[in-house]
């Protein structure tokens, strides 16, 4: 079951809530100070409403990240580091850190903040008791998109569009990482795609399983520090191939 988040709802004054923030990092050593310094913000925006506890997946960087993860987090105690031996994906830094969580509601996010982590506080206001996943989207019609560039812009503005006709649901953004999950209906999950892809592949899990998702409003901003990641052909050849187990599913639902 999916919906929009309405224009209007009653905040929540969950004092005592805590909520774990998963932030998968691979080769990121350029961005460390500006993640650090963009998560104390968000922690000190949450004080006094929500323990925000956070939770750093090292996805076997190939460069400082580690080492500099440990200077920057090791010695603070609402933060954590979890290694990966290898790079497996984005997805998977995120089911990890989710697994590893114990609070009930658990949050993801890029670590080279291209959504402001301020905006946390917008996903976290939107999240409901009975809702599964709260999930940014810059192709809301209120949401906003600055400084990407055009060709990865198509190319996630199309996917979007291919899950939603795919599942029938009336989501405007399936590819983003910024969300907030109850972890009842994550913790566990196994996945075929560990990359990019599988971002789209959890939403899509916890969707036909009868979760609710809400659609948050957001702003997307162009990378400023680092490089990003993907590799554009492999990851539409991967959206490809989840596209039709998503197409075959839904025929084999319709013929039973």
């Amino acid at each position: 079951m999916i919906s929009l988040q309405p224009e209007s709802f009653v905040e929540k004054t969950l004092k005592d809530e805590t909520l774990s923030l998963v932030v998968p990092c691979f080769n990121e050593i350029d961005g460390l100070d500006q993640l650090a310094e963009r998560l104390k913000v968000v922690r000190n925006a949450f004080a006094g409403q929500v323990d925000l506890q956070v939770i750093l997946v090292d996805d076997g960087s190939s460069d400082e990240t580690a080492d500099g993860l440990d200077q920057r987090f090791s010695h603070l105690d609402w933060a954590s580091v979890i290694r990966h031996p290898s790079n497996r994906g984005l997805a998977a830094a995120i089911l990890t850190g989710i697994n590893a969580a114990e609070s009930e509601y658990v949050a993801s996010m890029d670590a080279d903040c291209t959504y402001d982590p301020l905006q946390l506080l917008d996903l976290w206001k939107a999240m409901e008791h009975d809702t599964a996943i709260v999930t940014a989207s810059p192709y809301h019609p209120l949401g906003m998109v600055e400084g990407v560039p055009g060709w990865r812009l198509l190319l996630s503005r199309l996917a979007s569009i291919g899950y939603g006709w795919l599942t029938w649901t009336p989501l405007h953004t399936y590819t983003s990482c910024f969300r907030v999950y109850r972890k009842n209906w994550i913790a566990g999950m196994k996945i075929k795609n560990e990359g990019f892809v599988g971002i789209a592949e959890m939403l899509w899990d916890v969707s036909r399983r009868g979760g609710k998702v809400i659609e948050a409003p957001a702003k997307l901003t162009s990378r400023r520090i680092g490089f990003s990641k993907m590799k554009t052909l492999p990851v539409i050849l991967t959206h490809l191939q989840l596209m039709t187990r998503i197409a075959l599913t839904r025929c084999h639902l319709i013929r039973n």
